[in-house]
């Protein structure tokens, strides 16, 4: 007869994804997780297979939680700019949030420590930042229809430019105590859009 199971397996995967985000992927061991999650190691192979297999899970589970509220800020109707400065604004402000700068973006952790090697977690990064991108260049394109952006503007590569300082403001809001750098930042790159 089979057993059935004393925790929590969602539980479990949401108190792994905390503990990876906090730690990264090397100087979490398996010890770690055991310890964290409370269950032993047999449960957490039996359940989500190996260390890698079970960040993986938690980093899938972190993009299907932060990546759709993305594209709620940026799909709303009416004009586009307002929501898009909001993001970066919101962005800045969580790099420079005590609360939330020391973790950091998982996504931005897991680009920085193992995307470079490691070409699962690569593909789920890759697949997060166009999470990122793509709404970023829908809206930027109805901005510029609506007559909000210059048609001069080239909104692709508008796009690319604040999805590469939203990651950048991540990066800098981790290591920085100084939020006004991260603020700085992203006003100027907001000027861009005048």
């Amino acid at each position: 007869m089979a057993r059935t199971k004393e925790f929590d397996p969602d539980a479990a995967l949401q108190s792994a994804l905390e503990l990876f985000w906090r730690c990264g992927y090397e100087a979490t061991s398996m010890s770690d997780l055991v310890e964290h999650l409370g269950i032993g190691r047999a449960s957490i192979y039996a359940t989500f297979g190996s260390k890698h297999e079970l960040y993986l899970k938690a980093l899938d589970r972190y993009a299907e939680m932060r990546d759709p509220l993305l594209l709620a800020e940026l799909s709303q109707p009416g004009p586009a700019l307002p929501a898009v400065r909001a993001v970066v604004r919101r962005f800045a402000a969580e790099a420079a949030s005590p609360e939330v700068r020391l973790n950091g973006c998982f996504v931005t952790n897991t680009a920085a420590e193992l995307a470079p090697h490691d070409p699962a977690a690569a593909r789920r990064v890759e697949i997060s930042w166009e999470h990122v991108e793509t709404p970023l260049h829908s809206a930027l394109v109805r901005a510029q229809a609506q007559g909000e952006l210059p048609e001069d503007r080239d909104p692709r590569a508008l796009a690319r430019m604040l999805f590469v300082l939203l990651q950048g403001l991540r990066v800098v809001g981790k290591a920085s105590n100084d939020p006004a750098r991260v603020r700085d930042a992203a006003e100027q790159a907001l000027a861009l859009l005048d």
